[in-house]
C-alpha cells in the first residue's frame, strides 16, 4: 500500500525531488559530529522546564479568562493573541514528553497532563507511542508514518484544506470525549474504531493505531476519564454560564491548532512518496529556521524551529537545540549537509511548497 491510494501523483519534477532525497546517503561525520559535540547538553533541565510550561499555561489560561470576561475589542484581541500564543508553547510541551528519558524529569508528564492535556483536550497518550513512529528509520515518510503526507506531490487546494480542517480540531476533541466515550463503554465496535482512528495526533489518513501496551495503558485509562470529565463539565458549564465562554474558548483552540497545522506544514518539505529513507534523507526533508528569522520562536517554540536536527537528535532537549545548532553549523561549515536543511522563513517555505503543488496536474 502506498501513497498514491490517497493522492494523486502525476508532476515528474517533484518524484525526480524526491528521488534525490531519497537517495542521499548518510553522512557519517555529519551524524558523528552530531552525537560528539553534544554530549555535555543532552540532560534535560527541570529549571528550564517546569517554569517553562507553568508560566506559558499559567499565563495563557490568565490570557484566556480575558478574553472572555473583558469588554474593549482591543483588550479582548490583545488577551486572545497572548492566549493563543502561550497555550500553543504550553501544548507543544507534548513532543518533549515522548522523547525524554522515563526519569528525568519526576512528575512533569502528569503535571503537564492536569494542567495542559486534559484542560485542552490534547491528552499525551495521543502523541506517546505515535510521534516515535514517525522517527522510525523504516517508517519516515511511508504510509506507516502517522505525520506525513507527501504534500510537497499533492495538489494546490490541498494545502488550505490542510490548514482549514484544523479548525475543526476542539469541537471534533469535545466530541470525542464527551459523547464518543461514553458510548464505547457500552459498544465495543465504538471503543475500538475510536482508538483506531481518533487517538492520535496524525495527519496520515491511513493510519490505524494498534492498542497500547504496557506502562502506556494504565496512562491512557486516566487520561482517557480525564478527558470525559472534564469535557462534560464543559459542556454542563453552559446551563449555568451560558454557551459563550465556551465557544470563546474552542475559538481560542482553534486558533491554536490552525497555528500548529501551520508550524506542521513547514517542518518537511513532504517530497518523500513513500520509500523508506535513510538518516540523512530524512534530515534533508525536515526544515531548521535558524536565527536571524525574527518571528521562528513564536510558531514554532519549544526547540520546533530546529525541527531538522530534532530529527537528527531527537533525545536532545528543547532547550539545547540552538547550542547544539550552533557547535555543529561552526564545526560542519556552510558548504555541508548540515547546512542544506536551514531555511530562512515561514513565507519562503510555504512558498516553495505551494510551487511544487502547482506543477501537479
Amino acid at each position: 500500500m502506498t501513497y498514491a491510494k490517497t493522492v494523486e501523483l502525476d508532476a515528474p519534477e517533484p518524484r525526480k525531488q524526491a528521488t534525490r532525497v531519497l537517495k542521499v546517503p548518510d553522512d557519517m561525520a555529519m551524524m558523528r559530529a552530531a552525537k560528539e559535540l553534544t554530549s555535555d547538553i543532552a540532560e534535560a533541565k527541570p529549571g528550564i522546564y517546569w517554569p517553562d510550561m507553568l508560566l506559558s499555561a499559567g499565563l495563557g489560561y490568565a490570557a484566556l479568562a480575558g478574553t472572555i470576561m473583558l469588554a474593549n475589542p482591543l483588550a479582548v484581541a490583545a488577551s486572545a493573541v497572548i492566549a493563543v500564543l502561550l497555550l500553543y508553547r504550553a501544548l507543544l510541551f507534548i513532543q518533549e514528553l515522548t522523547h525524554i528519558h522515563r526519569n528525568a524529569l519526576p512528575g512533569f508528564r502528569t503535571a503537564w497532563n492536569l494542567l495542559v492535556g486534559i484542560p485542552m483536550l490534547t491528552p499525551s497518550f495521543m502523541y506517546e507511542g505515535v510521534h516515535t513512529l514517525h522517527h522510525a528509520r523504516t517508517r519516515y515518510g511511508t504510509v506507516e508514518d502517522p505525520e506525513y503526507l507527501p504534500l510537497a506531490l499533492m495538489k494546490w487546494w490541498s494545502l488550505p484544506a490542510f490548514i482549514l480542517i484544523s479548525l475543526l480540531a476542539p469541537p471534533a476533541l469535545l466530541f470525542r470525549f464527551a459523547v464518543l466515550n461514553p458510548i464505547g463503554l457500552v459498544i465495543p465496535a465504538v471503543r475500538k474504531l475510536v482508538w483506531a482512528r481518533f487517538s492520535a495526533l496524525s495527519i496520515n489518513p491511513d493510519f490505524r493505531r494498534r492498542p497500547p501496551e504496557g506502562e502506556l495503558r494504565g496512562r491512557v485509562l486516566y487520561q482517557e476519564i480525564g478527558g470525559t470529565v472534564w469535557s462534560l463539565i464543559l459542556l454542563g458549564s453552559t446551563f449555568y454560564i451560558g454557551w459563550r465562554p465556551l465557544l470563546i474558548a474552542l475559538a481560542v483552540f482553534s486558533a491554536v491548532a490552525v497555528l500548529n497545522q501551520l508550524r506542521t506544514l513547514v517542518a518537511h518539505l513532504w517530497e518523500n512518496d513513500g520509500e523508506a529513507m535513510t538518516v540523512t534523507g530524512q534530515y534533508l526533508d525536515s526544515v531548521n529556521v535558524p536565527p536571524p528569522s525574527p518571528f521562528a520562536g513564536l510558531w514554532a517554540p519549544v526547540g520546533l524551529r530546529y525541527h531538522a536536527l530534532h530529527h537528527l537528535m531527537p533525545s536532545m532537549p528543547y532547550h539545547s537545540l540552538a547550542e547544539a545548532h550552533r557547535r555543529l553549523r561552526a564545526h560542519l561549515g556552510p558548504d555541508s549537509t548540515f547546512e542544506k536543511a536551514n531555511h530562512p522563513g515561514l513565507v519562503v517555505l510555504v512558498a516553495r511548497i505551494a510551487r511544487s503543488t502547482m506543477r501537479v496536474r
